[in-house]
């Protein structure tokens, strides 16, 4: 039993049906009813870890997600982060972050992390970190790979929050259970590929208008491609690098 996590997702629930959206689920049976796992999720939006939850819950479980350490920093987002036991990630410390993930799915709790590390501007599949295989292989559990599509319409990067009555179509699609049986790099490999395919399917059935700013070029919409949105995001690296060296810089000379 979790009351304050099955608090916050009743909440959740509301949220949702007040705004209206309207999930497509499919594959949920594929999250293991017991044991731990690690639930790899495509990152279009800032809210997609929220559906994210939604299949667990067809065994009346919960998913310990990794976030920003930022967010548990906050004093209004920190407490509820901690009381729903997700976990920080502190790039400063990530060995750290890594080891308590481990931890965690060695308790057979399901840990959700974002492959990707960032939101995709593109709403393509990023490159992969390969932390979520490596996790998987030390802590002997399966990846189980989740593709969400329809999530960067109510809030992405870049573009306004629809929070309102929107009554947007999110599609989710759970894939098998992926063994650890390939060394990390080829296992990272084969998620990838596997995502990838559950995001064309989940893309398959939905209308996508052209133009749309949350439809990627591929589609006919006026998202960044792929190699595009990776500049972009370079450009961001490099600005936040130059800021902190300026402070840095401030720093050691007051």
């Amino acid at each position: 039993m979790d009351p304050v996590y099955r608090t916050v997702i009743g909440i959740a629930r509301t949220v949702f049906a007040a705004q209206g959206l309207k999930f497509d689920v499919t594959g949920a049976e594929n999250i293991p009813a017991r044991g731990g796992a690690v639930i790899a999720i495509n990152h279009t939006g800032y809210l997609d870890f929220t559906y994210a939850g939604l299949p667990a819950r067809r065994h009346k479980r919960y998913i310990r997600f990794m976030a920003k350490k930022e967010v548990f920093d906050n004093s209004k987002s920190g407490p509820i982060m901690r009381a729903l036991k997700h976990i920080p990630v502190d790039r400063a410390a990530g060995a750290e972050s890594y080891r308590a993930a481990v931890d965690a799915l060695s308790r057979g709790e399901l840990v959700g992390v974002y492959p990707e590390a960032t939101i995709s501007r593109s709403f393509e599949i990023k490159q992969f970190k390969s932390g979520a295989a490596r996790m998987a292989i030390e802590a002997g559990v399966p990846l189980v790979p989740i593709a969400i599509w329809g999530a960067q319409r109510v809030w992405t990067k870049g573009h306004p929050k629809r929070l309102g009555r929107t009554k947007t179509p999110i599609t989710i699609r759970v894939g098998e259970p992926i063994q650890p049986d390939l060394p990390a790099a080829e296992l990272t490999e084969r998620l990838r590929s596997t995502m990838q395919a559950l995001l064309l399917d989940a893309q398959k059935d939905y209308e996508h208008p052209a133009g749309a700013y949350w439809v990627p070029a591929r589609l006919g919409g006026s998202a960044p491609t792929l190699e595009e949105a990776d500049a972009l995001d370079a450009a961001d690296v490099e600005a936040r690098n130059a800021a902190r060296e300026a402070r840095g810089q401030g720093l050691d000379g007051a």
